[in-house]
């Protein structure tokens, strides 16, 4: 069978999994404990991560200090289908004893990536195997370049790495954002990372010495690409305020999107007139934007009483308007959005088209982007990016940051 034939069997499924749930007698449901997952990648090679089922209507995915926690779970006969919060993506799978055999999936985008999970008691089964003793310590900073010498492709990213024994955790910092929570083994000379949240599945392999790193960057089974790095205790990236600005000539910006319930709201609105307004500019899809929106609706939620508000901007790969709003109200829901998310696009996710939707800029480089306006309506800096949770140090200057210079523009 065909991976396109295999998809349109498993989303016929998946279409009328809700009610068969409702309507037919549950004969499987995952065992409470530890598994150990797999995704199929490209190569031989092999995306793990862990989950462990705390009943058969809940369960946690690990990545290093991440716990992404997972409430909804379906059942038809001797399957089950798992969606992880916000995220489209969702695995699909059938029972073999207590193990499971299906695929993730990615409907919008045509994704489908071969997956498999094997029960263990806790504590039994681990992310990475190791047979070695680690030849090097990649503790510390590593400048790092993605694609090297590929016109179009390259593009630069901080490694900042933690090692104990043979246990790594890190991440990579983009000038776009972060790979968030990465966690992973040295074995012998090869280091492996991975991460799994439901919208990427992300696989690094390298061949370490003391002070290079060689190696693949896989996502998923649709993308790969090759990575070098070598030690460097002082590498930056390039300043995130400085990447993206406003043409010539122009001191501001102005759109007008709908919101979920398609009306048009714009920020000439009343409710943003001789406001602060930060406009963030992201995607639902986009593990990034959601680490950011937690960040801003927590701060929207305390600080409202205050003359700012935040609006933002979704450029969705949903291919229909409806569906586009539908996983646009599913995260404000979930993380308790309470400022208005319209819809700039859908259809696709490229940055060229939405671009097309905010012309004064020189360019949308990144998923996310806040533009920061002050209470005269003009635009006084625009941040590229952001540096989530996984990057520890750097989010928190971010956060000190931010509330350092909205403060300054309240006071104005």
């Amino acid at each position: 069978m065909s991976r396109y034939i295999l998809l349109l069997t498993i989303l016929s499924v998946f279409s009328c999994k809700q009610e068969v749930s409702q309507q037919t007698k549950e004969t499987k449901a995952l065992k409470v404990g530890t598994y150990r997952a797999l995704l199929e990648v490209q190569d031989d090679e092999l995306l793990p991560f862990i989950f462990e089922v705390v009943s058969k209507d809940e369960l946690k995915i690990y990545n290093a200090e991440e716990i992404i926690e997972v409430d909804e779970i379906l059942y038809k006969n001797d399957s089950v289908f798992i969606t992880t919060p916000v995220f489209e993506g969702y695995i699909a799978a059938a029972f073999k004893g207590d193990n499971l055999q299906g695929s993730f999936i990615k409907e919008s985008l045509n994704r489908v990536v071969p997956f498999a999970a094997e029960y263990g008691e806790l504590g039994s089964i681990k992310r990475f195997e190791t047979s070695k003793k680690s030849t090097s310590d990649v503790t510390g900073i590593w400048e790092t370049t993605f694609s090297p010498g590929i016109e179009g492709d390259e593009y630069i990213a901080k490694g900042i790495f933690k090692q104990t024994g043979n246990s790594v955790t890190g991440t990579f910092r983009t000038t776009t954002g972060d790979y968030r929570y990465l966690e992973g083994t040295v074995d012998g000379e090869t280091m492996k990372l991975s991460t799994f949240d439901g919208a990427h599945a992300f696989l690094f392999t390298a061949k370490v010495t003391d002070t290079t790193l060689e190696g693949t960057f896989y996502s998923g089974n649709h993308w790969k690409e090759p990575f070098i790095a070598k030690r460097n205790a002082d590498y930056e990236l390039p300043s995130a305020n400085e990447l993206t600005f406003l043409k010539e000539g122009y001191d501001s910006i102005d759109f007008t999107f709908p919101n979920t319930s398609d009306e048009l709201v714009g920020l000439k609105d009343d409710r943003f007139k001789d406001k602060v307004v930060v406009v963030q500019i992201m995607g639902t899809w986009c593990p990034n934007c959601l680490d950011e929106s937690k960040y801003y609706a927590d701060y929207y939620k305390k600080n409202k009483d205050k003359d700012i508000e935040f609006i933002a901007l979704a450029f969705e790969y949903a291919k229909d308007k409806e569906s586009a709003f539908s996983r646009i109200d599913r995260l404000a829901s979930r993380i308790n959005i309470e400022y208005p998310i319209l819809l700039a696009q859908y259809g696709s996710s490229s940055k060229a088209k939405a671009n097309e939707k905010l012309p004064m800029l020189n360019h949308v480089l990144s998923y996310p982007t806040s533009i920061f306006i002050d209470k005269k309506g003009k635009v006084r800096k625009i941040h590229t990016g952001f540096n989530g949770p996984a990057t520890g140090k750097k989010y928190i200057e971010f956060k000190s940051e931010f509330e350092s210079f909205v403060n300054q523009l309240l006071s104005e």
